[in-house]
């Protein structure tokens, strides 16, 4: 008699997600935060407990859990079976012994301004980042161009000048560093990558809210990398997304989009609620009342850099 072959697990077919949460809207109850803080790794409780500001902790607390929500929804991996690791240069994975039905499953967290944001592609390479844009500081905008000249090319900063209104300058300045930096995370390279190496041609030059675009090209050391593709989009009227994709092996694949179609694309952000970021949690730790202590002691401040959640 022949045995029946073992049952695999059932994993649902996945296409890219783009999700964003409001953590800059967000006010955590005692029991949301306790509930947070029991859904995640222990070493990752103590990281977000060192940070100083509570957005910081929040926008940090939103994208490991957004992590998570991936991964067991579109993985079907259990909650609390999912292990994530980093990287050398600090960037989130998911454990290589986990069992991960697809081999190329790559995801890419940023967090800045009000939103913590994710994009996650089953295989693609992929890199995210967002920005908001905000008055640089105490200098004038002006002043804090010069300060940032070596960071965009001449062809760049003619684009971010073409406008007449600073406020538009600066909206554009913020959208070319976060095309630059979703191609960093890309390819995991961290600080230290020249960025006047990267030329991005941007077009086009206005995108309405909730709409995906897909137009802008990269030259790379004056080359133009057609195998990178990117979508550009707003969240609300301040923050602009930016995400990288690429086939791993550097052919272009059929879900990237092609730069010639200049229609915007349906592969809009869902916005998440706290629920839904904890509608697959499950608690792996004791509650901890004293981390509810200590984030009510910290004070609330804008983050000033993108970073990794």
């Amino acid at each position: 008699m022949v045995s029946p072959a073992p049952r695999s697990r059932l994993v649902p077919a996945m296409e890219g997600v783009r999700w964003a949460f409001s953590c800059g809207t967000w006010l955590p109850s005692r029991a949301e935060w306790l509930l947070a803080v029991r859904s995640i790794q222990p070493e990752e409780k103590e990281r977000i407990g060192q940070f100083v500001f509570a957005r910081d902790a929040k926008a940090a607390m939103a994208g490991r859990l957004m992590i998570r929500k991936l991964v067991a929804e579109k993985l079907n991996i259990p909650w609390n079976n999912i292990r994530l690791q980093r990287t050398a240069k600090g960037k989130p994975v998911l454990a290589k012994d986990s069992l991960n039905p697809y081999p190329n499953f790559n995801f890419n967290v940023s967090h800045q301004g009000d939103y913590a944001v994710l994009a996650a592609e089953p295989e693609l390479q992929v890199g995210i980042d967002v920005m908001k844009t905000s008055f640089p500081g105490r200098g004038s905008i002006p002043e804090f161009f010069h300060i940032m000249k070596r960071k965009f090319t001449n062809k760049e900063w003619e684009t971010i000048r073409s406008f007449k209104d600073e406020w538009t300058q600066l909206d554009m300045f913020y959208r070319n560093w976060a095309l630059k930096e979703s191609f960093i995370k890309a390819i995991g390279v961290g600080l230290g990558f020249e960025l006047q190496r990267l030329e991005f041609d941007i077009s086009p030059l206005n995108l309405d809210i909730g709409q995906v675009y897909k137009e802008t090209r990269l030259f790379l050391d004056g080359e133009e990398e057609k195998e990178w593709a990117f979508e550009e989009s707003k969240i609300d009227e301040h923050h602009f997304v930016a995400v990288a994709l690429r086939k791993p092996d550097g052919s272009r694949h059929q879900d990237v989009p092609s730069q010639d179609d200049s229609k915007p694309t349906q592969r809009q952000f869902t916005i998440l609620t706290f629920n839904d970021l904890i509608s697959s949690a499950v608690p792996m730790t004791p509650e901890d009342p004293s981390f509810w202590d200590c984030f009510c002691f910290t004070e609330e401040i804008p983050i000033r850099n993108a970073s990794h959640s």
